[in-house]
């Protein structure tokens, strides 16, 4: 097993037993993603790096050259994968999106995790129950995530049929917004 992937199980254990956000969550203080603070005052890049939930997705980010995108003005509001969200696809897809002849797949994967502009868990929920229960967003790869509710949780589902949960949702940052979530969505390829 790479060490990658056993820091992937660890986090996954620790976000396992750190329960669920509920929407929206909103506090007078940054909020944690993997036992970091979220500065609201810092960019995309400059938080994640911190969160020891989201090593594999900052892996990726850097291997696709997108840490220069992620850092600039946005806003983005970004789905954000946990290490047992990437753990989780068939054995072998995360060091093979990593490879340099992949940068154009795994650029791919990971634009369809980011939508442009700044929107809350608030936002999504209203746009949902406004569109009559499942609302279509199109990412920055121009493909789109149907955004749904499930209780107070936002749920997205992939061109693919695959669900993910929001849970942990509003993580302001100084250029958009980030939503962890619990799978890796994937565009239809």
């Amino acid at each position: 097993m790479s060490r990658l992937r056993a820091t992937a199980l660890f986090a996954a254990a620790g976000i396992a037993l750190a329960g669920v956000a509920t929407l929206p969550a909103f506090a007078s203080h940054p909020v944690e993603v993997g036992g970091a603070p979220m500065y609201p005052t810092k960019n995309i890049i400059e938080n994640a790096v911190n969160s020891a939930d989201h090593t594999t997705l900052v892996a990726a980010v850097k291997a696709a050259g997108l840490v220069e995108t992620l850092s600039g003005d946005g806003p983005f509001t970004v789905f954000a994968p946990v290490n047992a969200a990437f753990a989780a696809l068939p054995e072998g897809t995360v060091d093979s999106l990593l490879k340099p002849e992949a940068k154009a797949q795994l650029t791919h994967v990971l634009t369809y995790h980011v939508v442009a502009g700044k929107h809350s868990a608030e936002e999504i929920a209203a746009k949902i129950k406004a569109d009559g229960g499942k609302a279509t967003l199109t990412t920055v790869s121009g493909d789109t995530l149907t955004a749904t509710a499930a209780g107070d949780k936002v749920m997205l589902t992939d061109e693919n049929g695959n669900t993910a949960t929001v849970t942990i949702a509003d993580v302001n940052q100084s250029n958009g917004v980030i939503h962890v979530i619990d799978t890796v969505l994937l565009p239809a390829m």
